[in-house]
């Protein structure tokens, strides 16, 4: 549909904003609905929506369940927002579609099939977005320099895997934890810090995963990077604003830490629950969004002098005067996008087949609730774990017993054992663990025990050291190196339909009447000892056991920590 003249369409304009709406943008919004490319377009997307449903869906259970992400609900209409004002711009740059686009969405497929069976919802979520990004270019061409920044900007509500995101929360409560305790210095109060727990004498206040800055840094960078979209600035000025969010989270939570402590050393434990404590995190936050807006000003003021309604103007775009219908009109059908098709619906089949693919159960099921209290002339007491520790770790079973030998020297044997690691669910590094618990690592190697790779660790709380060898056992196989465990579980899901894995530690005390060494021999006797009896109970690599059913196995009642 043309218009005449831009006198007709001027008048069209005029009656069209007296009746409360545009009366252009309605002609518009109508011929791309009757367009065959705008159409086709369309039921492309809602075949990727399709596609991707189940991925999208675990993103908002996340988004619902972890505050770290509850602004993922926000970042998909941020994203249609900037592209509603863009579209006349979108429309009036176009000039043809583009074949770049169809490797793109070959790529993103592939992506999306390699995150279906190696069980990253990670690699799901942003084959979608390349996905996207890569129908933006086949559909638009040139005009997507106006779409990847909204198509970008949905990467920020992409959760991080759990391996990550624990890393990640522990590295910050570390930082958090020194930065606060150093602050309740400045204020002349004894504190001391072990760990992540920090002691004011009186109280003793522990930084938890809730406290890491996770709930800060994901809106953070997400405003940060909106903020250095629409800042009409010079690149290094985009770059400094949204670059730091990371320190500035950082050091406002570490502030919040810091009042925390203070409120407990004069008013007690109960300045850290409740709503004061719940409040104290909003104002923290519009804190940080203030830094962020001070950071613009103080730039503008040493450089270009810029007011802020002029670094934030939003640039004039194209009115819908300006804009030819023809463009839609003469729209080419865009054939990149047809071809996406037939892949999309091969996917949908590939994914479709994997999802519905059950693990290999044919295999000897673990059987750790049996592991002797006895293991030649070791003796043994059953331990536990906290259940919310449990929950979170979120193995099938576990074993962890306190054995001594004839001179009562202890070790502490823990195994983990997840019968599947798919979706995210895998044992938890104890490299992240131990320092949240007080203990630093003083040393970290790789080495043997009888030709099997481990992991050595000595840790150190003031002048008490312990010894801890850990391994991950993968399908009947030992692995030290955690990223030679990641590939292994990608290939033995794609090749043997299998992604049970197990955690085991040992761990003793370096007494003090002994020495360093004399610790390495205990451990690595009891990892002799135990590691025959422990290849019994788990399954093997390519041993499958059919006469033993898939029934529920026994778990031990969940009390104490670890």
């Amino acid at each position: 549909m043309d218009f005449k003249d831009k006198a007709v369409g001027a008048d069209k304009q005029a009656d069209g904003d007296r009746d409360g709406t545009a009366y252009s943008q309605e002609l518009d919004f109508k011929q791309m609905l009757t367009n065959r490319g705008f159409q086709l377009f369309f039921v492309v997307l809602a075949l990727s929506f399709w596609l991707y449903w189940d991925g999208l869906a675990e993103a908002v259970l996340r988004w619902e369940l972890q505050e770290e992400y509850s602004h993922g609900y926000l970042i998909p209409l941020v994203s249609l927002f900037i592209l509603w004002e863009k579209r006349f711009q979108i429309a009036s740059s176009y000039q043809n579609y583009s074949w770049w686009g169809l490797p793109i969405i070959v790529i993103a497929l592939i992506i999306l099939m390699i995150g279906e069976v190696s069980a990253l919802y990670m690699l799901i979520h942003y084959s979608f977005i390349l996905l996207l990004f890569g129908l933006s270019l086949a559909f638009l061409g040139s005009a997507t320099r106006y779409t990847w920044v909204p198509i970008a900007l949905l990467g920020f509500a992409v959760p991080l895997p759990y391996f990550i995101e624990v890393i990640l929360t522990s590295k910050l409560q570390l930082i958090s934890s020194q930065l606060g305790v150093e602050i309740i210095r400045l204020c002349r109060i004894p504190v001391f810090l072990s760990g992540n727990i920090i002691d004011l004498g009186n109280y003793k206040l522990q930084v938890v995963e809730a406290c890491s800055g996770l709930r800060y840094l994901f809106p953070l960078m997400s405003l940060g990077f909106i903020g250095a979209y629409l800042y009409q600035a010079s690149a290094w000025k985009r770059a400094v604003l949204f670059l730091s969010t990371v320190p500035i989270t950082i050091f406002m939570n570490s502030v919040r830490i810091a009042i925390t402590g203070l409120l407990v050393d004069n008013w007690g434990t109960e300045m850290a629950e409740g709503f004061l404590h719940d409040f104290e995190g909003w104002l923290i936050f519009m804190a940080c969004g203030g830094l962020l807006l001070l950071e613009v000003i103080l730039m503008e003021v040493f450089t270009s002098r810029q007011s802020l309604r002029q670094a934030f103007a939003v640039p004039v775009s194209v009115s819908a005067e300006q804009f030819s219908r023809d463009k839609i009109s003469s729209l080419k059908f865009p054939t990149p996008v047809a071809v996406s098709i037939p892949l999309l619906i091969v996917s949908l089949m590939g994914v479709g087949s994997l999802e519905n693919r059950e693990e290999d159960s044919t295999l000897k099921k673990a059987e750790l609730v049996s592991f002797p209290l006895k293991l030649n002339e070791w003796i043994g007491s059953d331990d536990s774990i906290d259940a919310d520790v449990a929950r979170k770790l979120g193995f099938t079973e576990y074993v962890m017993i306190n054995y001594q030998n004839p001179q009562h020297r202890p070790v502490n044997f823990y195994v983990a054992y997840y019968a599947s690691q798919r979706k995210g669910l895998s044992p938890h590094s104890p490299k992240v663990c131990i320092p949240g618990g007080g203990w630093e690592i003083a040393d970290f190697s790789r080495t043997n025990v009888d030709q099997m790779p481990v992991n050595r660790v000595l840790i150190r709380k003031g002048t008490q050291d312990q010894i801890v060898y850990y391994w991950f056992e993968e399908r009947g196989t030992p692995v030290a190196n955690e990223y030679i465990k990641k590939w292994m579980l990608f290939k033995d899901a794609l090749f043997l339909n299998r992604t049970d894995g197990s955690l085991i530690r040992v761990t003793t005390p370096v007494m003090s009447d002994e020495t360093l060494a004399d610790a390495d021999l205990r451990a690595q006797a009891f990892i002799r000892v135990s590691r025959n009896k422990l290849s019994q109970l788990l399954p093997a690599r390519n041993l499958p056991e059919k006469s033993l059913s898939a029934k529920n196995l026994p778990v031990k009642s969940l009390k104490g920590a670890p």
